[in-house]
């Protein structure tokens, strides 16, 4: 592994596959302002290579992707250094959700607050059995912000109601009855889980990808009718590259 900078470490395969593992963070991975903004620096230089097919987000712990904000540093917060940490944390969750290549948050353990916010930010959440997943911030006089928005998107406004009026975990076998992960495996498994979701990623053209993810970005702001119709430029515009005349006649000789 080779380090970024002391919190952000980056392991690379000749398939285009990186792994951006968050670093002395504590066992369980906390968000403090320090680790904020270098993972970030970290997700923002990567996002300018265009040759990174998938990117996964890991924790150095085996304890946690991201355990949540250091809440020893939120209790010593103020009103004007609260709205700096919380657009920190914003920026952090956006450069994820921003990133151009598909991203899989690899999930074991705890995953609380700001850390399910950083999670609901990548495109593809894969836990361990003994994930926890919860929306603590209300039980400690704040409550649930930035990215926690797109938890309605996810599972429902009733279910995201639930984790953040109640602050109440629920398991991993919840998370995926809900919708909130997509595959959950057995602690010694989810490496292999990880892998089978990146197999089925590389299996696609890449640019098309890139390209579908930017549109679902947009899909989730825009109303139907623009949706719609913006895609069509979109759909149009795949042809300026050679993937669909390169990956259609794959399958078309693969079929005779």
């Amino acid at each position: 592994m080779q380090m970024f900078n002391p919190h952000c470490g980056i392991d690379r395969d000749a398939r285009g596959v990186v792994r951006l593992t968050i670093c002395n963070a504590g066992t369980l991975n906390i968000l403090g302002s320090a680790v904020i903004n270098a993972v970030r620096e970290g997700l923002e230089a990567l996002a300018g290579e265009p040759k990174i097919r998938v990117l996964i987000i890991a924790g150095q712990s085996e304890k946690s992707m991201i355990g949540g904000a250091d809440i020893n540093e939120l209790a010593k917060l103020d009103q004007a250094s609260a709205e700096k940490f919380i657009t920190g944390l914003r920026d952090l969750c956006e450069a994820v959700r921003a990133f151009p290549a598909p991203v899989i948050a690899r999930m074991p353990g705890w995953c609380l607050g700001g850390g399910l916010e950083f999670a609901a930010a990548c495109d593809f959440r894969i836990a361990g059995d003994n994930a926890k997943f919860g929306m603590p911030e209300v039980k400690v006089g704040i409550p649930s912000v930035i990215h926690a928005a797109l938890l309605p998107r996810l599972i429902g406004w009733a279910r995201a109601r639930w984790l953040v009026m109640t602050a109440e975990n629920i398991d991993a076998t919840t998370a995926l009855a809900w919708g909130l992960v997509d595959a959950v495996a057995p602690k010694d498994g989810l490496d292999q889980a990880v892998e089978k979701t990146v197999a089925m990623l590389l299996a696609c053209g890449p640019q098309a990808l890139r390209t579908q993810k930017a549109l679902l970005r947009q899909w989730e702001e825009l109303p139907l009718t623009e949706s719609v119709n913006l895609s069509v430029g979109v759909f149009a515009g795949s042809y300026l590259t050679d993937e669909p005349k390169r990956l259609m006649q794959a399958f078309i000789d693969r079929k005779r």
